[in-house]
């Protein structure tokens, strides 16, 4: 199934005031993705300024006992889709879970997002055509379930709660909001939804997948009784910690998973360092100091930006700057010069994160295409890049909601090695070795 779509992220959203329709004043855009497959549709809103309702906002249910974790097989799903340039056909991954809502407990696939704020899945009630093949959730056979207004507070008797309408670069959903038990793994907490009641066909009906997790910093959501990172981080001591981490394989011989309140040692090829991030907007946006080919700094970067973006098939970037990055890699479509294109890299906390040219071009050994795709999100939000698959493939990432950081280390696969140079300490760049690995080399950071 080929998802080659104009735009799956939001760059309009509003909410039109009616008495179906959420009251709330939706500020800003939050995205819009052009021409590259992003896979994950981001649902993050950002949040308007209401009083926070206590409901909703329970602790997350203990797993087994204080300090505990929970981890969450996700299944690789690659679609094919038209290149623009000569090469016919490039793979676009994507990586999915399940949660369940409800009680009893309503299964559903979905994307987990760091790019996006809310739970979005299709309703019962939705009749439109993308609907009937994709799970819905069905709020009457749920026995916990119950209605709530989309800026979080109650539904006011005989009075009809307010819904949403959400406006996409290539379609619209219409929903309303609920408060239920959201469970991903053995972890449940009460929280709040968007269940979509229609769904516009395109492009709703070419997703493999049912909805979307939002995991981005709260301020992207409706509300905080909506975020799930809000809860994750009100769940202490029902978790280790409260922060997640994302380990992302292209192979069969190994699982890919979101965790939930640890840090798995196995998973790293490297020390974890970590980056601040930049709170403005809601991503988990750290700063981009420069981008090098080989090591060596473009001078490229004033002001750029990078979220971490689990829910984009690409790394993509403002068009200018991805424009001056492909004319100095001078890769031929031909795939002539591909065994001898540089590194791409990129400098963020004192680190050059490289990727090889497999990791950056598509290629079937006859036809080349980049997987460095040109968008330009306005502002306040962009420019900006967004690190999607092909990055958090080479790099483990962890997400800590309460100290405002993200961790990265080189992700450990099974049976390869890492490449030298992979992750380089610009301090170490003088001495012989400035590859950051367990044997040797700069370790820790600013951990």
């Amino acid at each position: 199934q080929a998802l080659r779509l104009e735009s799956l992220r939001p760059h309009l959203l509003r909410a039109i005031a009616s008495p179906s329709l959420s009251r709330c004043a939706i500020p800003s855009p939050i995205s819009m993705f052009s021409r590259s497959i992003l896979v994950a549709l981001a649902m993050g809103l950002p949040g308007a300024v209401f009083g926070l309702s206590q409901k909703g906002t329970t602790l997350l249910e203990r797993v087994a006992e204080s300090g505990s974790a929970v981890s969450l097989a996700l299944e690789q799903r690659i679609s094919r889709a038209k290149s623009t340039s000569r090469a016919e056909a490039i793979h676009k991954v994507s990586y999915y879970g399940t949660i369940a809502l409800g009680t009893p407990r309503q299964e559903f696939v979905v994307v987990f997002d760091t790019g996006s704020g809310n739970l979005i899945v299709p309703s019962s009630t939705c009749n439109s055509v993308p609907c009937h093949s994709h799970a819905a959730f069905d709020q009457k056979s749920s026995s916990t379930s119950r209605s709530i207004n989309c800026d979080g507070s109650d539904v006011l008797e005989d009075e009809a709660p307010h819904g949403i309408k959400i406006t996409f670069g290539s379609g619209q959903i219409q929903g309303k909001c609920v408060e239920d038990q959201i469970c991903v793994g053995r972890a449940c907490s009460l929280g709040g939804f968007i269940a979509a009641t229609e769904e516009s066909t395109a492009p709703f009906e070419h997703f493999s997948f049912d909805g979307i997790l939002g995991l981005s910093l709260p301020r992207m959501a409706l509300q905080r009784q909506f975020s799930m990172m809000a809860r994750l981080e009100s769940s202490t001591p029902a978790l280790q910690h409260p922060l997640f981490s994302v380990f992302l394989s292209n192979s069969d011989e190994e699982t890919s998973e979101v965790t939930f309140g640890a840090i798995k040692d196995e998973h790293m090829d490297s020390d974890l360092f970590w980056v601040d991030v930049i709170p403005t907007h809601g991503y988990w946006e750290v700063k981009i100091d420069d981008i090098t080919l080989n090591d060596k700094p473009l001078s490229l970067c004033g002001d750029c930006r990078a979220a971490v973006d689990t829910g984009t098939s690409d790394i993509t970037g403002p068009t200018d700057v991805v424009t001056k990055i492909k004319a100095l890699i001078d890769m031929d479509e031909g795939c002539k010069n591909y065994h001898s294109l540089p590194r791409l890299g990129f400098l963020i906390g004192g680190r050059i994160f490289n990727l090889a040219p497999s990791e950056y071009v598509n290629s079937d050994g006859s036809n080349c295409d980049y997987s460095l795709m040109p968008l330009d999100m306005p502002p306040p939000k962009g420019p900006i890049f967004l690190f999607g698959v092909p990055f958090l493939q080479k790099f483990f990432t962890v997400y800590d909601q309460a100290n405002h950081r993200v961790g990265f280390a080189l992700a450990k696969h099974k049976g390869r090695s890492a490449e030298p140079f992979s992750l380089v300490d610009t301090g170490a760049l003088a001495r012989p070795t400035g590859f950051l690995s367990r044997p040797g080399g700069v370790r820790g950071g600013n951990a």
